[in-house]
């Protein structure tokens, strides 16, 4: 199974916009460089830290696509709020797998499911329609960094 990186967003803060990015600094058991998720994260890392689920959210635009093409949409993939927009790989068959993003090794955690925030924000159809579709949060094991074009690898 493979696939590919087509775009990346981090959101500094929980409430500010999401912005593109041309490239990503993957931390181990952090998460992106400079995203909203990063610094919480690490300044509560104290010795033996529990298992990290939420390092990273991957989403399809596969998935994104249907559900505009389905409601006559145009929403934007970064609106979503995942950090990782990718193309072609079946992202629920990652949960509990360890795959590689570029040199990166990352292992799926759980279906990253809509909220009724994401509901408020992009648009009340989210809430049913991208339930077990909205992506994946995943661990990061190996640091290095993520780009566009970057290819999904099963290890």
């Amino acid at each position: 199974m493979t696939g590919r990186v087509i775009e990346i967003h981090i959101a500094a803060q929980s409430d500010a916009p999401a912005d593109a990015k041309t490239s990503v600094q993957l931390e181990a058991g952090h998460g992106i460089v400079g995203d909203r998720h990063f610094l919480p994260q690490r300044a509560l890392a104290m010795g033996d830290e529990p298992r990290r689920k939420e390092d990273i959210s991957i989403i399809s635009a596969d998935e994104i696509d249907a559900f505009n093409a389905q409601f006559q949409l145009a929403i934007p993939y970064g609106e979503f709020r995942r950090n990782i927009i990718t193309r072609g790989i079946d992202l629920n068959a990652l949960v509990g797998k360890r795959f590689r993003i570029g040199t990166v090794l990352c292992e799926g955690m759980e279906l990253c499911e809509p909220c009724s925030k994401l509901a408020r924000t992009v648009n009340r159809l989210v809430l049913p329609h991208l339930v077990h579709r909205a992506g994946i949060r995943a661990a990061v094991l190996e640091s290095g960094q993520v780009a566009p074009g970057d290819t999904f690898l099963m290890v």
